[in-house]
C-alpha cells in the first residue's frame, strides 16, 4: 500500500438550515455552501425563505471534475 500523500484539514460549520461555512486549505477566505433554485425545491426548501443562497456542494463537485 502506498504512503498517504495528503490529508485535507477542513473545518465546517453549519450556520442555519442549509447554510454552511467551510474553511478550506489554500483558501484565505471562508467558502459558503447553501442551496438555491431547483435544488432547494427538490429538498423541500422554499427558495424565497432562504436568507442567503450559495452554490451547493454538488455545484462544487461538478466544477472540480469538469475542469
Amino acid at each position: 500500500m502506498a504512503d498517504i500523500a495528503y490529508v485535507s484539514e477542513v473545518d465546517l460549520e453549519r450556520v442555519a438550515g442549509p447554510l454552511r461555512v467551510a474553511h478550506l486549505p489554500g483558501e484565505p477566505n471562508p467558502v459558503y455552501f447553501s442551496t438555491h433554485g431547483a435544488v432547494a425545491k427538490h429538498y423541500g426548501v422554499n427558495p424565497e425563505n432562504l436568507k442567503e443562497t450559495h452554490a451547493t456542494t454538488l455545484d462544487y463537485i461538478v466544477a472540480a471534475t469538469a475542469g
